[in-house]
């Protein structure tokens, strides 16, 4: 027999699309007041890996991913993401969205991101949101999964999250 035992804690990550980068400051230092000290900020990375956002957001998409210091328990994925979607529908403009924020987290063995929509690789978590398993962590390094969005499975990006992992590798052993 198993017995339960708390998962690690885990290292809060939040992707944003957007096409205003003036936008970007104010939301983080919204996400910020609740996450604590942000500390890492990507490169800005085009998006244009679908025309999804298009029409709500715009033609000329960018990417970036957050990370934050303080580590979070990972069953609290669910409220950060209600957070995240309280933070998209205050900066609205004409009922559309400006930006797209879709928080995770990186663990030992994975990247898992929050999502409303289920799918059959999204287990349910509560509150109307799933578990996106989008990379897992094998054979030294993040390797994507068949239905891993391409950004997050190109070669600069699985080297930034490698490298996030190992900041947090260090974190959990302080």
């Amino acid at each position: 027999m198993s017995k339960p035992r708390p998962a690690e804690s885990v290292k809060l990550l939040m992707s944003h699309i957007y096409a205003d980068g003036n936008l970007l400051k104010s939301i983080l230092e919204a996400l910020s007041e609740l996450y604590g000290d942000i500390d890492f900020v990507s490169a800005r990375m085009p998006f244009h890996y679908t025309d999804y956002y298009t029409e709500e957001m715009g033609s000329a998409l960018e990417r970036r991913f957050i990370f934050f210091d303080t580590l979070i328990r990972p069953e609290s994925l669910p409220d950060v993401k209600l957070r995240t979607n309280d933070i998209e529908e205050r900066t609205l403009e004409g009922g559309k969205r400006r930006v797209n924020i879709d928080p995770g987290y990186i663990s030992q063995a994975h990247l898992i991101l929050a999502t409303g929509k289920g799918y059959t690789h999204r287990p349910y978590l509560g509150d109307g949101i799933y578990a996106d398993l989008t990379l897992i962590y094998t054979g030294k390094s993040f390797q994507p999964l068949p239905w891993t969005y391409p950004d997050y499975g190109e070669k600069p990006a699985m080297e930034m999250f490698n490298r996030i992992r190992s900041k947090y590798l260090m974190q959990l052993k302080h």
